[in-house]
């Protein structure tokens, strides 16, 4: 039987003790605070993180993982005899598929799969802990393929964030709408679109984010009942919670699956966002 190896980088959200568990190899992404580098979850807790963001006037950046990390990690797994299964942060926001594929193309090796989540947080994490319960399960590398496309072509990203200084410190808004949005409580409604975030609605609260949140299942989500839906939060679970109470009163609900958003994403999205995860029809 084939050995099969999956591998994924921080911005699955995965917590690293848990990922051990299911046999995933986690890289992880760099988070700068000026000149001060972390490796996410590993040199930085997510708390620490979000400790350090309040008091950081700036936007912490990240680094993508470079074609010579991906090449000294393909080959230690090769080398042991797997065939490995890397599955990307989206392209859509992250050089770091791009690297993976320099790699894969470098070593010339017919036993690396490299595949694009075209997402991130857990929505991506969801279909790295698939494969690797397909990989326990003995399945075949075309089976696992297979199945995490299917995911990724179906993975639904639904998110607001809490506050509007971080999407003004990344230039997605201006200083005064992001003034007045946080006056008023304007709450953006993002998704994914082909693994790129996109403006999905504008609601005012927290529970017109949750109600907005409740239709969407409504309207794209197929056999609810059968899946395991994802939740992600920064900093502050309570909004988080208040998500899945009302899930749960309007839908049944097999398993959650909860992750707190890690410092890799964490740098785009700020403390106080919310992500809801599920597949669509």
């Amino acid at each position: 039987m084939n050995k099969i190896k999956i591998i994924a980088d921080s911005g699955c959200d995965l917590k690293r003790d848990y990922a051990q568990e299911l046999g995933v190899h986690i890289i992880p992404m760099m988070v700068f605070f000026d000149e001060e580098a972390y490796y996410d979850r590993v040199t930085i807790t997510p708390q620490e993180f979000y400790e350090k963001l309040k008091n950081f006037k700036g936007l912490p950046k990240t680094s993508q993982i470079t074609p010579n990390r991906f090449i000294e990690e393909f080959k230690k797994f090769l080398e042991e005899g797997y065939h490995v299964i890397y599955i990307s942060l989206s392209s859509g926001i992250s050089g770091t598929y791009q690297s993976a594929l320099i790699a894969k193309e470098e070593l010339g090796s017919d036993k690396i799969d490299v595949i694009d989540s075209k997402g991130a947080s857990v929505g991506y994490g969801l279909i790295v802990r698939e494969a690797a319960f397909m990989v326990k399960e003995g399945k075949t590398r075309e089976e696992i393929l297979n199945r995490v496309i299917y995911m990724r072509d179906r993975m639904e990203y639904i998110f607001t964030v809490g506050n509007l200084e971080m999407l003004k410190r990344g230039g997605r808004i201006s200083s005064s709408k992001a003034l007045i949005g946080n006056l008023l409580n304007i709450k953006p409604v993002l998704q994914f679109d082909d693994g790129k975030i996109v403006p999905y609605d504008k609601v005012r609260g927290e529970k017109a984010v949750i109600k907005k949140m409740i239709q969407t299942i409504e309207e794209r989500g197929y056999e609810i009942e059968n899946q395991v839906i994802g939740l992600s939060f920064s900093g502050n679970d309570d909004f988080c919670m208040q998500l899945k109470n009302e899930i749960e009163k309007n839908f049944k609900i097999r398993e959650f699956f909860i992750s707190e958003i890690g410092p890799t994403i964490g740098s785009h999205v700020g403390e106080g966002t919310v992500a809801l995860f599920f597949m669509r029809k």
